[in-house]
């Protein structure tokens, strides 16, 4: 592995390595490292890449828990100077710092349990009522429709959809054209 790390120009942090084994079946004896260079690298039950946590069931569960405890820490922050804020600030910084991280990658959970998916829709839901300074008992529905905001299963839908019109118009990036 590391003789195909060197050839290919590449650069590997023996002690920042991590191996995620993907659907192992039970029962079956596995050893607990692998040996790269000079380095015994173990097993994770979890492995972030380009900031997504991957777990060994593929489940995203930590992802989604994560997502949320960041989401709700930017939704707090911005609750702490709501009170300075006009509604329509409110908006820009609940868009740019709690949104936009709930929709990075956001297609990966396409087929997720909806247990996850009422996980991050109560951040989308929390975000509203921080803009609106609504009561927790207010009726979400129609905060969410003034703010054009989709719940979190269309969200998802949509990206992919939007996805695939770009691959078919000819508009998406080549390493997702020539997969069509």
């Amino acid at each position: 592995m590391k003789v195909w790390v060197v050839q290919n120009k590449l650069q590997l942090n023996d002690d920042k390595t991590e191996i995620l084994l993907i659907g192992s079946a039970p029962g079956i004896d596995l050893p607990s490292s692998v040996r790269v260079g000079q380095s015994d690298i173990s097993f994770s039950s979890a492995a972030r890449n380009l900031g997504v946590i991957f777990d060994s069931e593929l489940a995203l569960k930590e992802q989604v828990n994560k997502l949320c405890q960041l989401a709700y820490l930017e939704i707090r922050r911005i609750g702490s100077i709501r009170q300075y804020l006009s509604v329509e600030a409110t908006k820009t910084l609940v868009s740019s710092l709690v949104l936009s991280r709930l929709d990075y990658c956001n297609a990966l959970l396409a087929g997720c349990p909806q247990v996850l998916l009422d996980k991050i829709q109560r951040v989308i839901n929390c975000s509203a009522r921080l803009i609106y300074k609504a009561s927790k008992s207010a009726h979400i529905t129609p905060l969410l429709f003034d703010l054009h905001w989709l719940p979190i299963s269309s969200r998802i839908q949509y990206k992919i959809a939007l996805t695939c019109f770009h691959i078919i118009s000819g508009t998406a990036p080549p390493y997702l054209s020539e997969l069509l």
